[in-house]
């Protein structure tokens, strides 16, 4: 059985992994209004699935040095069918909170055992593969809002149910492709995660600081969105569809960045993504009108999701067999762990009257900072995985 067909079930298993964590941002205000909370307390509901995201990453790691990859993505796609059922089916906003942590736990065992796997099937063309599952996981961000509009319609809660049938029969197809597959032996000698994550240490931290921290922004921003917009004085629901451009515009650019990453030095293409990260939510801040608002929505999005592909070459490309699947576990959940915050901390700083302007101005002014400093260190060849392991 070809490989190709394989990684298109993983491609259908990342586009439901990540449609169930960015549906929770159209829906920030639909919870508000049914399950009568602020501001702050939806922020964490969104916060929680980031969490969920992240939780997990460590001990799957662990579980990827003495199980195959394909029987951990498999757990994935179960805890994925029960947690939607359970988001679809809450009575009340503890356990819409619950259940929103088991949906983001689901994607965090997904992408720590098949961005690997990913990695090993395709070992000569790691960015273009990396890029072209970050796409599929990209197209579910693009259906996200138009889902949810429709649903809403009728109950939102149509969404999750829907997803939970369609998670529960793609991982039933990937179970029987994977079983039909020569499936690759590179992650074989990775099976001690102490060992594999210490050795990588300096380069996990990297990765953690600059794409963590970056996502931090990048999470606060989105979630909150529709509320922003709605705050610049658009009408509710062009607000929401905005996401849909938002998100449209990545999709080009995780094959555009995937490319890229296997062709230019690592660092060096991080930082200049970041940078022009910065500089587009200084564009969406001071955006004004429709036609501006769209494309600073078309801008921003384009160039954050860049970072993704382009941060997980970053690691995959530089991590060794022996240590791949341990190392970026690691990675995975720092980067998660930093980035999850993002909506509850915008979400708190709103709801105590401070303006969505200044919020978004001030974290971007960090990241201005931090760019800075890693561009000092790569000049100075601190910074792991940068020129002397740049791509030839």
């Amino acid at each position: 059985m070809s490989r190709s067909r394989l990684f298109g079930s993983l491609c259908a298993l990342v586009f439901l992994g990540n449609f169930a964590r960015v549906v929770f941002a159209p829906l920030v205000g639909e919870f508000i209004d049914e399950f009568t909370i602020r501001e702050g307390t939806a922020g964490l509901i969104v916060t929680l699935a980031w969490l969920g995201s992240a939780s997990p990453r460590l001990p799957t790691g662990w579980v990827l040095t003495r199980v195959p990859r394909q029987h951990v993505v498999f757990v994935s796609g179960a805890m994925l069918t029960v947690g939607a059922l359970g988001v679809a089916l809450a009575p009340g906003v503890t356990t819409l909170m619950i259940a929103a942590f088991v949906v983001g736990s689901a994607s965090g065992v997904y992408f720590v055992a098949a961005n690997p796997f990913v990695a090993e099937l395709f070992p000569n063309r790691v960015g273009r593969v990396m890029g072209i599952h970050g796409m599929a996981s990209q197209l579910a961000a693009v259906a996200a809002a138009p889902v949810v509009t429709v649903t809403l319609w009728y109950d939102w809660r149509y969404a999750f149910y829907g997803l939970a049938v369609a998670a529960a029969a793609s991982t039933v197809v990937f179970v029987l492709l994977a079983r039909r597959t020569d499936l690759p032996a590179a992650g074989a000698d990775d099976t001690d995660f102490l060992r594999g994550a210490l050795s990588e240490w300096k380069l996990i931290a990297a990765g953690v600081v600059l794409v963590g921290l970056t996502a931090f922004v990048w999470q606060g921003l989105f979630n909150f969105y529709e509320l922003y917009m709605i705050d610049k004085g658009l009408p509710a629901t062009t607000a929401r569809n905005l996401l849909t451009v938002v998100f449209a515009a990545g999709v080009p650019a995780f094959l555009v960045a995937g490319d890229l990453a296997d062709r230019l030095p690592h660092v060096p293409y991080l930082l200049g993504i970041v940078a022009t990260f910065v500089a587009s939510v200084g564009l969406v801040i001071v955006a004004s009108g429709l036609v501006t608002v769209i494309v600073a929505s078309v801008v921003v999005g384009f160039t954050i999701h860049m970072l993704f592909p382009a941060g997980d070459t970053y690691l995959l490309a530089s991590l060794p067999d022996d240590a791949r699947a341990s190392a970026y576990a690691v990675f995975s959940a720092g980067m998660m762990s930093t980035q999850a915050a993002g909506s509850w901390v915008v979400g708190v700083a709103v709801e105590s009257g401070i303006p969505y302007d200044v919020v978004f101005a001030g974290l971007s002014a960090g990241l201005a900072a931090l760019v800075a400093v890693y561009a000092v260190l790569e000049r100075m060849g601190r910074v792991p995985g940068g020129a002397a392991n740049a791509p030839q």
